[in-house]
């Protein structure tokens, strides 16, 4: 598997996908033929995830040559990913909770086999490689995985969680934390997903047969309530000379570049992560930042996260690309307050319409997409 690190490849990988396989997509999306089986699903989700292009723009894309009735199933996953955004935003608690809990939890023998692809489950081990070596699991392998994780291997899904985001190079903080959260049957209270042998033989074209897991296990119980939480808002409304971009915001397409003197690039180095991504997709999100970097012509820097600590030691003021709930803003929300900076977070309209439907299950969210389509014309 081949993963682009330009917005010009990432719109080519989309069109080739509108062209070409998502007449797949409702029928064969479940399936996992393996890396060298990927037309029945997009891979769009690491370009994605870095907002090399964005939710919006895929599905008015899509939407230009299909109707909805044809492409609705890829319509509402790619709306998935606003939704958890949406839903984390409303409860950013979740996050910090989330990453404080990794901090209590020992990473024992059980857990070293189960990183290592070491245990005695064939499909398990054969999925650890896969991610490792790929920076990539299909939508449903994940689910299967995290299942197996939580309920046949006993481990905490927090650490699966973790263990996600230090290799997928479409690790987003929303998605991938909820998704762990669901499947163990906390983000639907008592309601757990079950890997079962006989979906993963179906799913994986009888790759794996008689699979043995634990299918009946209860959900797991966790009695945290998270209220709804205001969304972030600005402190600063002032004409700002500097720019703020981090690395999960790449596509700056929806404002005006001409009133900055200088835009700056952050990706963040480990050192200044609480979650430690592994080398490859450290080396993936730099050349992401770097081919972004020469895509747009007005004067840019690329700062990490000391540099940008220095940077906020003197220019107090400045604008800042919204980087959502996750590391980057766990990191600048740290800065803002140690400095007293006056910041102006830049929001896209689309996000800010979209979010406010996150407040409940999908199934809302879900019947707003029509809503959501026909006011940005996306249809």
């Amino acid at each position: 598997m081949n993963f682009v690190t330009s917005r010009t490849e990432a719109l080519s990988k989309l069109n080739k996908f509108i062209e070409s396989d998502i007449s797949n997509y409702n029928t064969k999306r479940n399936f996992d033929f393996g890396v060298n089986s990927r037309s029945n699903v997009s891979c769009l989700s690491p370009y994605i995830t870095h907002r090399l292009i964005t939710e919006y723009e895929t599905a008015k894309l899509v939407l230009k040559k299909y109707p909805f009735q044809k492409v609705d199933k890829f319509i509402q996953e790619i709306f998935w990913r606003v939704y958890w955004k949406g839903w984390l935003e409303l409860r950013p608690k979740v996050w910090t909770d989330f990453i404080e809990d990794l901090k209590t939890i020992k990473e024992d023998e059980k857990y070293l086999k189960a990183v290592n692809g070491e245990t005695e489950i064939e499909c398990f081990n054969d999925w650890v490689k896969e991610l490792k070596d790929f920076n990539y699991l299909h939508n449903h392998t994940r689910m299967l995985f995290a299942s197996i994780w939580i309920f046949t291997l006993g481990l905490s899904w927090q650490k699966g969680a973790e263990f996600f985001m230090r290799h997928l190079h479409d690790g987003d903080a929303a998605s991938n934390t909820l998704s762990w959260r669901w499947v163990a049957g906390i983000q639907t209270k008592g309601k757990n997903y079950l890997a079962k042998s006989w979906n993963i033989s179906k799913f994986t074209n009888n790759k794996y047969k008689n699979v043995k897991l634990n299918e009946t296990a209860l959900p797991i119980v966790d009695n945290r309530e998270y209220k709804i939480s205001p969304t972030q808002v600005s402190k600063n409304l002032d004409s700002n000379e500097h720019l703020i971009i981090f690395e999960n915001e790449m596509n700056t397409d929806f404002f005006e570049h001409e009133k900055y003197k200088k835009i700056y690039f952050v990706l963040l180095g480990n050192e200044n992560r609480s979650i430690k991504l592994s080398k490859k997709v450290m080396e993936y999100k730099a050349n992401v930042v770097k081919s972004r970097l020469n895509e747009i012509k007005y004067e840019t820097e690329l700062l990490d996260g000391n540099s940008l600590m220095n940077f906020t030691n003197t220019s107090k003021s400045f604008d800042v690309i919204y980087p959502c709930i996750g590391e980057n803003f766990s990191f600048f929300k740290m800065l803002t307050k140690k400095n007293n900076l006056k910041v102006n977070f830049i929001k896209r309209k689309e996000d800010e319409f979209c979010w406010k439907f996150s407040n409940k299950g999908y199934f809302n969210f879900k019947s707003n997409i029509p809503i959501i389509l026909s006011t940005f014309k996306l249809n």
